[in-house]
Formats: C-alpha cells, sequence, structure tokens
C-alpha cells in the first residue's frame, strides 16, 4: 500500500526543525545577521516558524520585507502565533536573496534566504558564511560564489513554480493557503 502525502493537510513544517543560523550576539555583524533555510518558496507557510523562533528571541515580529524575485505569492498578511505579520516587498532596494525582519524592539534583521532546493553541505557554507561575524559579502554574492558561476537563481519564477504566473485561480489558491497557516498556527501553543 503506497502512502500519499498532501501537504495541504499534512503540517511538514512544524514536524521539521528550523534551519536558521544568526550571527552571534554582542559581536559587530557584517551586511548580514544570519542566513534561513526554508524547505520552499511559499512564504505563507514558511514564516511561522521563523517568526517562532525570532519572536522568542527579539520580541514580536511586526513585519518582513522580501523581494518577489524569489518568492512566488507575498501575501500582504501572514498569520503567525498570536498575531499576524505584515509582508512587504521591494524589486530594486532589497537583495532578492534576503528576507529583511523587523520586530517591536528597535531591531531589524537582515537574512539571506538560502534557495529551498540547496543540497545540504551547500547550504551549511553558505549558512555559516552569512553568520560569520567577519562576513561582509552581500547575500547575492555568498551565492554566486557557492554556485561559481554567479547564477545563483532560477532563469525565471516559472522555473521554480509554474502557477507562479498563471492568474488563473491565484486569489483562491492564496485564500486556501491561508486558511492553512492560519489553522497551523491556531494549534501552536502560546508562549508564556
Amino acid at each position: 500500500m503506497t502512502a500519499i502525502l498532501d501537504r495541504a493537510t499534512t503540517p511538514t513544517t512544524l514536524a521539521s526543525p528550523l534551519r536558521l543560523s544568526l550571527a552571534p550576539d554582542g559581536v559587530r555583524a557584517g551586511r548580514l545577521d544570519g542566513a534561513w533555510w526554508p524547505r520552499s518558496r511559499d512564504l505563507l507557510l514558511e514564516l511561522p516558524s521563523l517568526a517562532a523562533e525570532i519572536d522568542e528571541r527579539w520580541g514580536r515580529i511586526t513585519r518582513v520585507t522580501v523581494n518577489p524575485a524569489q518568492w512566488p505569492l507575498i501575501p500582504r498578511r501572514i498569520p503567525v502565533t498570536g498575531h499576524t505579520v505584515h509582508a512587504g516587498w521591494f524589486t530594486t532596494e532589497q537583495d532578492e536573496h534576503t528576507i529583511a525582519v523587523f520586530s517591536y524592539a528597535p531591531r531589524r534583521l537582515t537574512l539571506l534566504v538560502v534557495p529551498p532546493e540547496t543540497d545540504a553541505t551547500g547550504a551549511a557554507r553558505l549558512m555559516a558564511a552569512a553568520a560569520g561575524p567577519a562576513n561582509t559579502s552581500t547575500a547575492s554574492d555568498l551565492l554566486a560564489a557557492q554556485t561559481g558561476d554567479g547564477a545563483a537563481k532560477p532563469a525565471s519564477r516559472s522555473d521554480f513554480l509554474p502557477s507562479a504566473v498563471a492568474p488563473s485561480n491565484g486569489a483562491g489558491e492564496a485564500d486556501r493557503r491561508a486558511d492553512i497557516a492560519r489553522d497551523r498556527a491556531a494549534s501552536w501553543p502560546v508562549p508564556a
């Protein structure tokens, strides 16, 4: 008998540990504050686990910004445990391989987003380099050095998610994923 797991009903991001590497506290960090290696390019499903970890360390996350070159769908609001995170995007102002995380505390984290399809060895190197206090490279520079040819991104958004460019039922799909994320966030224990 073959079991088929439906991503819509299986909380894969909840069961898997968060892949996050941060620069040490108290040390002047370089251009990046660390790296995050999500399992997919679905911000709605990936952000809640990142928010839970950062909320615990630096206070509640209020908003994030990303570059749409790497995220096919960027919802304006993302439900996470106990609150909603506002999401925005920039095409030229922000390196396409980063996520900027803002919290109530006067803190901004700029994290390299390691592409989900990166192998474990390459991801470990990228995460260590991005979290190194002596790092002065941009996220795109680190990825270009990793690939060796400067081709750190897919040729187009349709290369990693064909539905990203097909507007047929985008709003319905976004609503469905928002409902799934809300259900998952509601089942998480509220930190004391």
